[in-house]
């Protein structure tokens, strides 16, 4: 069984001059408030600015190489592609990301899937993509080179 006290819930330090227009001057049990547009009155959010977001440093390997990235640990895989294309080369398209085993979609962001500081994060390149590269060169070759045949009369 479970006591709820509604003396506790009405007892509270916040006090309404606290944040409002003037800011600052709050005690750490204080609540800050403050006055939106429309004129509603609403708690203050705490800054949302990339300043207070965390930075995670993840390692990306291919088979015989690596490259250490700092990221946002809220960005999403599909953000971490962009980044990886501009040290890599590779289109975000022709990247497979796999973490943990499993090949994770653009959508997803990293701390939601469980990624942390210092993780390793495996990189492979679509072979469907590879093998659409590789046959669009050789056909681009071959219209190119010229053919020669020589007709003796």
């Amino acid at each position: 069984m479970i006591k709820l006290r509604s003396r506790r819930l009405f007892k509270s330090k916040s006090k309404l001059s606290c944040g409002g227009g003037g800011g600052g001057g709050c005690s750490r049990g204080d609540i800050g408030w403050e006055l939106r547009p429309g004129g509603m009155l609403v708690q203050k959010r705490a800054s949302g600015g990339e300043e207070d977001e965390e930075v995670i440093q993840l390692r990306i390997t291919t088979g015989s190489w690596w490259h250490d990235i700092s990221i946002l640990a809220t960005s999403t895989f599909g953000e971490l592609k962009v980044v990886l294309s501009l040290v890599t080369g590779l289109e975000p398209r022709e990247q497979r990301l796999l973490f943990r085993g499993k090949e994770r979609e653009d959508g997803d962001r990293l701390h939601m899937v469980g990624v942390q500081d210092r993780d390793k994060v495996l990189l492979l390149e679509d072979p469907a993509i590879r093998e659409r590269k590789l046959r669009s060169t050789a056909m681009a070759q071959a219209i190119t080179s010229p053919c020669r045949t020589y007709v003796t009369v």
